[in-house]
């Protein structure tokens, strides 16, 4: 393997390429018409022009990836994560040219990219599964029949796809059909696909995945967990490993069941095996996502093992370098993902120009990002901007020093994350370890950040009113010693 082109673009595109250096492989960007001046493009040993902006014209094009695949002789492909990372068409169209996908044969992405295979597929292993049914349902009366069997609240699920679209919790019998209609129209809007499931929903979930990887050879490993539980919209925000509330035991069990996933569907490569943790501590199979992961670098982190050149290694036919008893946790890992949103007004996305971009630094930081100052956030792509990423010790110290990076990470022109995940980790029961998938609708709308902003500026403003009032009277008294305003509060648009 001499060359391989990058199907990506950002931050885990310039992630990939470092450790293809590393290894002496050359790298090929690329790249959209906004991306054009990308540091990725910068970086890789070639650069391929795709098309426009967006991503249908250029980082979804097939066609234009292969062509650049014979007309540059790649021995391989890195999907990354997101675009055509797990397209099963894409991976078959690489096998037929002669080039390899760096991750799982394209049935294996057949099998867990619909979750009611996956689900059938696991069955048989052991693995537990959430109490619900295992094939998709259109009709709505046979539909509701299942819920009451099963007991509200459920939750509809479309079969296809991810994210959360296509998913709707139904608390009771009355808006059953309303919220199945909803679900139908927006699974097929999101995946062409309006085949839905129903399983009961757990309360107070807990979103904790299992890191696997399996070669050609029959040897696979996973290696540990990843807590994945502060979420937005069903999106991870921040994660970190391993997780404060499994046991070794409960890790064993996890790690064995994650494990069984693989052998459901004769995996190789890179995987993750996403399980719901109940308030009981029971766990059930979520999910596999057959890529590499945003989160991956907190794994990396406690365990000192370079997961992309373990991908290319066993898409070259090698074994896996660690066996399951050379790996081991070391310390405490938290990743922040650092969004171009205002967690003020309900993450919505912002846009501009990075005015000024300066990362935090220090010998437990890790910064995985797309962008030097002056750059403009394009609008066609997710906004996240970087990764945040710190060790420590333990996860005490570790939170700690992420907030010292947070509070070092100076970002202006945007609105970002940052301040949101400092709230986080500042949290009284996030520092406890007492929380779920639900932190954000629990306790940001109650002590938001723009709550407390506007209570601090109401407050400045009081401030401010008094001491007008205050000169106005020394003004009338002739008391000249008294006028000097000493309020901080001022009218600042860029508020």
């Amino acid at each position: 393997m001499k060359k391989v082109l990058i199907a990506n673009r950002g931050e885990i595109a310039r992630r990939v390429i470092r450790t293809l250096k590393k290894m002496n492989i050359k790298s090929v960007a690329v790249y959209s018409d906004v991306d054009k001046n990308a540091p990725h493009v910068d970086e890789a040993d070639e650069a391929v022009h795709l098309g426009a902006s967006p991503s249908s014209e250029s980082y979804l094009r097939q066609d234009r990836i292969l062509k650049a695949c014979k007309d540059l002789g790649v021995d391989a492909v890195h999907p990354g994560y997101g675009f055509l990372s797990e397209n099963s068409e894409f991976a078959r169209k690489l096998k037929e040219i002669g080039v390899i996908l760096i991750g799982p044969s394209p049935e294996a992405m057949e099998v867990m990219g619909d979750k009611l295979k996956a689900k059938q597929a696991v069955k048989s292993y052991g693995v537990p599964l959430v109490p619900g049914i295992d094939e998709a349902i259109t009709d709505v009366k046979r539909a509701k029949e299942i819920a009451m069997e099963i007991g509200y609240p459920v939750l509809i699920k479309a079969s296809a796809g991810g994210g959360g679209k296509g998913m709707r919790l139904v608390e009771g019998e009355a808006e059953f059909e309303e919220q199945m209609k909803m679900a139908q129209n927006e699974a097929m809007s999101s995946f062409s696909d309006d085949a839905v499931f129903i399983e009961k929903f757990v309360n107070k979930p807990r979103h904790i995945e299992i890191q696997v990887f399996a070669d050609t050879h029959g040897n696979m490993v996973h290696l540990f967990e990843r807590e994945c539980s502060i979420q937005r919209r069903h999106q991870k925000v921040i994660e970190e490993a391993p997780s404060v509330v499994l046991t070794p035991k409960m890790r064993e069990e996890m790690g064995a069941a994650a494990l069984a996933v693989c052998k459901a569907c004769d995996y190789t490569g890179a995987g993750t095996v996403e399980f719901l943790l109940d308030a009981s501590l029971d766990f059930y199979f979520l999910e596999m996502n057959t890529r590499l992961q945003v989160e991956h670098p907190v794994t990396e982190k406690i365990t000192g093992v370079d997961l992309v050149e373990w991908q290319v290694r066993v898409a070259r036919g090698e074994k896996l370098p660690l066996s399951q008893g050379d790996l081991t946790i070391n310390g405490h890992a938290i990743e922040v993902r650092v969004y171009a949103e205002d967690a003020r007004t309900g993450f919505t996305p912002d846009i501009g120009v990075l005015n000024r971009y300066q990362r935090p630094e220090g010998n437990n930081i890790r910064v995985d990002d797309a962008f030097e100052q002056g750059m403009e956030i394009p609008i066609y792509y997710d906004p996240m901007l970087a990764k945040l990423v710190v060790w420590g010790e333990d996860r005490e110290t570790c939170i700690n020093n992420t907030i010292d990076a947070i509070d070092n990470y100076q970002i202006s022109g945007v609105s970002t994350t940052l301040d949101f995940g400092k709230f986080v980790l500042q949290h009284a029961n996030f520092r406890s370890g007492d929380f779920d998938t639900n932190f954000i609708k629990k306790y940001l709308p109650d002590t938001s950040l723009l709550h407390q902003e506007l209570k601090d500026e109401g407050k400045a403003l009081e401030s401010a009113i008094d001491e007008i009032w205050d000169r106005e009277v020394a003004l009338k008294n002739h008391d000249f010693r008294s006028l000097k305003i000493t309020s901080s509060w001022k009218n600042n648009s860029n508020k």
